[in-house]
């Protein structure tokens, strides 16, 4: 179910370096960007693993720029599970939406503070 975590990274260039050679060691790559802030890794396994600087602009720390990655196999289901969210107690990050040419994501927050989206790739 869970189709990418995120982490936090203060200095992304070292960051690049540390898991390029981490997740290489594990059979996998550095997959794809999204923008100068953001690497995406796979592997074998499946799931991903995103390195980024935090959106908020703030330092990463444990939990700041950390988020939760759900795949849904359609869009109609990103839409539907942001909608649940929202209305189970959940804040809103993101409205549901294109972020990239084959990337759909919502995000939230749940009643924790933990971030989460919802995304369908293709």
């Amino acid at each position: 179910m869970i189709g990418y975590a995120t982490i936090g990274s203060n200095d992304l260039e070292r960051s690049k370096a540390f898991y390029d050679k981490v997740i290489g060691a594990l059979g996998g790559k550095r997959t794809f960007a999204m923008g100068e802030r953001m690497q995406f890794y796979g592997g074998p396994g499946g799931g991903m693993l995103a390195v980024c600087q935090p959106y908020d602009e703030q330092p990463a720390t444990p939990g700041n720029g950390s988020m939760f990655g759900l795949a849904a196999p359609t869009r109609e289901q990103v839409d539907q599970a942001h909608a649940a969210a929202i209305a189970a107690g959940g804040k809103c990050e993101g409205q549901p939406g294109a972020r990239t040419d084959n990337f759909y994501g919502a995000y939230f927050r749940d009643p924790d503070g933990n971030k989460l989206c919802v995304f369908n790739m293709g």
